[in-house]
């Protein structure tokens, strides 16, 4: 049985499901929220030893906060860091089932 680092859980923190991400898969592509200072080789590490695949590259973004009101009350959204993690040939990974 393989063990997995507790710390690979803290660096990837969700799946993103839009639109966008979903066209992505199709190209051997998947899109995570990750830590806001999560590196690129810590994210590579980590998607490698949680989903069991090989991992060919990783680009990160900041998605910076959106200024909203509602109910004539105005708040602001968090910035979110995300990783666009291309995978190589013949590896998948289903991010409709979770971890």
């Amino acid at each position: 049985m393989k063990t997995i680092d507790p710390r690979h859980y803290d660096v990837i923190v969700a799946p993103v499901i839009t639109e966008k991400a979903t066209l992505a898969s199709e190209h051997n592509k998947v899109l995570f929220k990750v830590a806001g200072k999560a590196t690129k080789p810590q994210i590579k590490e980590a998607v490698e030893k949680l989903f069991d695949v090989k991992v060919k590259s990783v680009n990160t973004l900041v998605r910076k906060g959106k200024s909203k009101v509602f109910r004539g009350n105005f708040g602001s959204q968090s910035d979110t860091k995300r990783a666009i993690v291309t995978l190589e040939e013949g590896h998948r990974i289903d991010v409709t089932t979770g971890l």
